[in-house]
């Protein structure tokens, strides 16, 4: 088997048994080619039925050498690793070569926050005279106040709204095509209730877009990208100096819930960690909230 048909077999797959979003697949598929281009370039070329260990530990010296972070060359370990289960489960090899490849250490980091001022601020700051203000101010407040990925953001829809109920909560579809339930807050829910009911009803809407939650002028979901961009210019008129993003939104939902005493399981159920490894980074405290801690608490403070 040559190398493009087995990333193809593979993409197929990462799409039709394990349900992956299209820019999992695209990431996955990417790293698959930088292993296919490294053994391009060695002087006996080699199918990926015939990689041994020794050839992928090249690999990963030949990524580190073209500076890539150590995390970019974790993932990149990690789609190599499915890929190479993928070929074991369709017999296609015999052992898996990339069963004792080491993944570099990667040094954790916290993830940037936004105080709870900051975040008011980015919302006021957003012009309400606009049809587009309406929808933006929705989006800031369900970005923050259901701790969303973007992509789940731009994926939301109306019929996953549940907002007549007496626990009000919203349906999303995150990584892998996993549902879960969000419980969504007053702030977030009048905000949404505006821009569906007064706002959203004036749009012309495009054909099988009709259940898509935020729509652009022209009818269509909002992109990725227009997300980053709304939230880089609400930063810059606000002065924030900190480099953020939607995710930051997110980070933020977390830290201020943990902050306030949420329990960590039902934290890590609303942003939807399979691990909570995952979600305990979120634990991290500012020092003010860490020093009132030791004043209350310790005996000898």
């Amino acid at each position: 088997m040559d190398w493009p048909s087995a990333i193809k077999g593979f993409k197929t797959y990462l799409k039709l048994e394990r349900s992956l979003a299209a820019n999992s697949i695209n990431a996955y598929s990417n790293d698959l080619d930088k292993l296919y281009q490294f053994s391009d370039l060695q002087i006996i070329k080699k199918l990926p039925t015939e990689i041994s260990l020794q050839d992928l530990r090249g690999f990963i010296n030949w990524v580190n050498e073209l500076g890539m972070i150590p995390s970019t060359q974790s993932r990149i370990i990690s789609g190599i690793k499915a890929f190479y289960k993928y070929l074991l489960m369709e017999d296609l090899i015999a052992a898996d070569p990339s069963e004792l490849l080491e993944t570099p250490r990667i040094p954790r980091k916290l993830p940037d926050t936004l105080s709870v001022p900051d975040i008011d601020k980015m919302i006021a700051a957003i012009d309400l005279s606009k049809p587009e203000g309406t929808r933006n101010k929705a989006i800031l407040e369900v970005l923050y106040g259901c701790g969303l990925r973007v992509s789940e953001l731009t994926e939301l829809r109306l019929s996953n709204l549940f907002l007549q109920t007496d626990v009000e909560f919203i349906k999303v579809i995150g990584k892998g095509s996993k549902e879960r339930l969000i419980p969504i807050g007053g702030e977030a829910i009048r905000a949404l209730r505006i821009w569906i009911e007064q706002v959203r009803v004036h749009v012309e809407i495009k054909k099988g877009e009709e259940d898509m939650v935020f729509l652009n002028r022209r009818g269509k979901r909002l992109s990725r990208v227009y997300i980053f961009l709304l939230i880089k210019e609400l930063a810059e008129i606000t002065g924030l100096k900190k480099t953020i993003s939607p995710h930051t939104f997110r980070h933020s939902f977390a830290t201020h819930l943990i902050e306030g005493g949420a329990d960590l399981r039902a934290v890590q159920e609303m942003l939807g960690h399979e691990s909570i490894t995952t979600t305990e980074i979120y634990t991290h405290l500012d020092r003010g909230f860490l020093k009132s801690t030791i004043i209350d608490f310790h005996p000898r403070s």
